[in-house]
């Protein structure tokens, strides 16, 4: 009978114990659901946050930038397939170099320096009273890269305008030539474009105008605006002097 009560004793002490972890106490028996939600103290209260908000969060964010992203290439194809194919332009050359070069002395901005390293843009937009651009260019003693592309992008601006941009990677660069330049021969200072709008007309080529008069036209594909570049950044240590004119014409 002793050994009997002992036993219950014991037990009855043992019910009444409890166990605890770091975060987490519960009473042996206890059937409640354990809450493993972070606690956090404000304003002297805790207060329950679930993780589950979390991983929500940035799972609707991953949602949101992947159907950003789809929706960008999708609207990129799209302006893409409904660009019509270009026509290659027409060029010539001509000896005529002393007689352009005397011409264009009296024009003015006619008469421009390409900085090593450096590529010169001409935006020219189309316009209604006209159906293509023109353009003659020749150089002093040495070549120079020269080439066409086009912006899809709605005119907002009838002016002609001139940008001045700076080839700063080394890697682009390569020491410039003496001996006469062979056609095909790609500028690598010439930047891959970027926007979708852009077509290219005619790549950049190093041309010879220092020994000839180059020239040509394109037809209006539509609007937009005809980017005409002069690359210069190949040299490393030679300016060129650019005698040049763009024009319009019905």
């Amino acid at each position: 009978m002793e050994r009997a009560g002992e036993a219950s004793e014991l037990q009855s002490r043992l019910s009444s114990l409890s166990f605890s972890f770091p975060g987490i106490t519960a009473k042996q028996g206890d059937s409640r659901p354990l809450d493993r939600s972070p606690t956090v103290e404000s304003g002297g209260k805790k207060v329950h946050r679930p993780r589950s908000c979390n991983c929500l969060k940035k799972i609707i964010l991953r949602v949101a930038v992947t159907l950003f992203l789809w929706t960008h290439c999708c609207l990129s194809l799209l302006m893409a397939a409904q660009m019509p194919p270009l026509k290659p332009p027409t060029t010539w050359t001509s000896a005529a170099v002393k007689e352009l070069k005397a011409k264009l002395r009296m024009e003015e901005d006619s008469v421009v320096t390409v900085y090593r390293g450096d590529i010169m843009t001409v935006h020219v937009p189309t316009v209604p009273e006209a159906k293509k651009v023109c353009w003659e260019f020749a150089t002093d003693g040495y070549d120079i890269g020269f080439g066409i592309y086009f912006d899809w992008t709605p005119v907002t601006s009838r002016s002609i305008t001139v940008h001045i941009s700076e080839s700063s990677d080394d890697e682009d660069e390569e020491e410039e030539l003496e001996g006469p330049v062979t056609n095909g021969d790609v500028e690598k200072g010439s930047k891959t474009q970027t926007n979708s709008n852009l077509v290219e007309i005619l790549p950049v080529y190093r041309q010879d105008s220092h020994l000839s008069v180059n020239g040509g036209n394109h037809e209006f594909p539509g609007e937009g605006t005809y980017l005409l570049k002069f690359d210069n950044s190949y040299s490393l240590w030679r300016n060129k002097t650019l005698y040049y004119r763009v024009y319009y014409s019905a």
